[in-house]
């Protein structure tokens, strides 16, 4: 009764672990599309509305789910509260500091390219900075979708069967 309630046990952990991992690769493309609303909502803000950056990052803070609503709730309090900071600063900062999300050192860096555009030149010039961003985190949430696929059926058997090489070998 007790080894087989290890045995159950040990599998049951072995396959958290694998869906636990598989977890990462299901929430990159939902994180990367709320990127791309958080950035489609900054674009209208900036070009159509005319609403400073600081106001602007702090409505789409408001508008977006989780975690890309801290990010821009961080650049946002950023610039509001320490003065002469500039835009890229305080995007640099917030990215570095980001909540554990799980994108790559590609997402990321097409986050960074941005952020060093944003505040310096005219609503026009942000307007194709931003366009630009969102054709590459496009790109990159339609690379995401086709490594879940893949990945998370891996992950998930990958743990099931490591759970179940961990049970033979102690039994």
């Amino acid at each position: 009764m007790a080894r087989g309630l290890g045995a159950a046990l040990v599998l049951a952990a072995a396959g958290m672990i694998g869906a636990v991992v598989a977890r990462a690769y299901q929430d990159r493309p939902r994180v990367l599309r709320a990127l791309q609303s958080a950035l489609t909502m900054l674009r209208t803000e900036i070009v159509y509305a005319g609403t400073p950056l600081p106001e602007a990052l702090a409505q789409v803070a408001r508008r977006t789910p989780a975690p890309a609503d801290s990010f821009f709730a961080a650049v946002a309090n950023a610039l509001n509260s320490r003065p002469g900071l500039t835009a890229a600063e305080a995007w640099r900062e917030a990215l570095a500091n980001s909540p554990a999300w799980p994108l790559t050192a590609d997402d990321e860096a097409v986050l960074l390219d941005l952020g060093g555009c944003l505040g310096r030149s005219d609503a026009a010039d942000q307007e194709k900075h931003l366009g630009l961003a969102l054709v590459q985190l496009a790109r990159l949430q339609a690379e995401a979708e086709a490594e879940r696929d893949v990945q998370v059926r891996l992950w998930r058997w990958l743990g099931v069967c490591a759970g179940g090489c961990l049970v033979l070998l102690l039994y």
